[in-house]
């Protein structure tokens, strides 16, 4: 990149002394073999006080040099006008117009080289060679100071092509490192989602025979067994899921395990096997797609999951309609305790969990949704969010008819 001109002076390392010291000595030698080819050619063309000058002039010119890394423009521009009249520090003044190229925009060099043109021109007319014509001085230095700008005009695009290029790499390496990462975040969402649906489902069966057993230990021999049952093959279930996801997350390649519309009935099926009271109604056209068929079999396991934990006796009432192009209606219902009359007697074992009496656990989700003012847990929070990413809506609370419902409409496209 191009330094500023007000900006400190870097510190030079090996290969900028180098580069410094090659350049003064080829300034210093030209400088040497000029003088000399005057000093064999007698008689000199000028008077002698006015070489004695030249030799100093190209000696200042020479020692100045170590400033044109802090000072280029303005020792370039000193080195123009002293050549007017000083030949030999002409090699001191090309080092000066390539470095201004180097490290100086392309307009800042412009405007150097057209000056010194104007002082090669000035030099031919104040010191003209005798028996040669003016032209050729003229052309001869024109050349040679449009080959030091040119060269060094040339590095000062192939620094800043090697600059744009290391930026480029750098940003692309910083964006592919964000999209990583943005790539894992979603991953983990995913991720947390699906523990959260398919175990959370599983030990909410768990917890409600337990519950049941702990509450009612005088129950039924039959009954103890019936839940005991329901409770080793749901902790069996969970820990195949858990392996399932935990082989994903081993190997990558692979998909997480994904149920499928169809799927419903059977979930519908082994929460009345545990003792819940599901009325499931199905108005559909056709086969729903796999994509919203996933999406709609998630939002009724965290219905009939938070109505396990919240709201125990109470039916729910599932409702699935829609048709290609309409889109699909996911709607789930159930009593809310405390805003319904209380519930009947237990009627089997699971019906005898606390917070099924009117006034249970404060701030607790109501089955499909949460009370108003409390807390939502993450399982909501994890199906907003899935409904949004299928394009869908989701809404729940109270009908005021003493239930929560909780409905979702997800797009079916034909």
């Amino acid at each position: 990149m191009d330094a500023s001109p007000t900006a400190p002076a870097a510190r030079r390392g090996l290969r900028d002394w180098f580069v410094d010291t090659g350049l003064f000595l080829l300034a210093v030698l030209y400088g040497v073999v000029m003088s000399g080819m005057r000093l064999d050619s007698p008689p000199l063309p000028v008077p002698l006080w006015l070489f004695n000058v030249d030799q100093l002039t190209g000696v200042l010119g020479c020692a100045a040099l170590w400033l044109r890394r802090r000072r280029p423009v303005e020792l370039a521009v000193a080195l123009v006008v002293l050549s007017t009249f000083s030949e030999l520090v002409a090699g001191a003044m090309l080092v000066a117009l390539f470095t201004v190229a180097v490290h100086r925009p392309p307009r800042t060099t412009t405007a150097v080289f057209g000056l010194s043109l104007l002082a090669a021109l000035g030099y031919v007319v104040l010191r003209p060679e005798p028996d040669t014509s003016r032209m050729l001085p003229w052309l001869l230095g024109v050349t040679i100071q449009g080959a030091a700008v040119g060269w060094g005009l040339f590095v000062h695009h192939r620094r800043r092509l090697t600059a744009s290029l290391r930026d480029r790499a750098a940003r692309a390496e910083t964006e592919a490192r964000l999209r990583a990462e943005q790539a894992q975040h979603l991953a983990r969402e995913a991720i947390a989602r699906e523990i959260h649906d398919v175990l959370g489902h599983r030990l909410s069966l768990l917890s409600v025979h337990a519950g049941a057993l702990e509450f009612h230990p005088d129950a039924p021999a039959e009954d103890i067994a019936r839940a005991a049952k329901v409770i080793r093959e749901s902790a069996h279930q969970a820990l195949q899921d858990l392996r399932e996801v935990i082989g994903v997350l081993r190997a990558p390649v692979g998909e997480l395990p994904q149920p499928a519309f169809a799927d419903i009935r059977e979930l519908a099926a082994e929460s009345g096997r545990a003792g819940m009271r599901v009325d499931l109604c199905e108005e559909l056209a056709s086969a729903v797609p796999d994509s919203t068929g996933r999406t709609a079999y998630r939002i009724v396991q965290e219905a009939l999951t938070n109505a396990r934990k919240h709201a125990p006796g109470a039916e729910v009432r599932v409702r699935l309609a829609g048709a290609p192009g309409e889109g699909v209606t996911v709607e789930v219902r159930n009593a809310v305790p405390g805003l319904a009359d209380a519930p009947a007697a237990p009627r089997s074992l699971t019906d005898a969990l606390p917070g099924s009496q009117p006034g249970s656990q404060p701030g607790s989700l109501p089955g499909a949704g949460s009370v108003p003012g409390a807390r939502s847990g993450q399982g909501l929070v994890g199906l907003a969010e899935r409904v949004a990413l299928a394009g869908g809506r989701l809404e729940h609370g109270p009908t005021g008819a003493g239930d929560w419902r909780l409905s979702a409409w997800l797009p079916w496209t034909p």
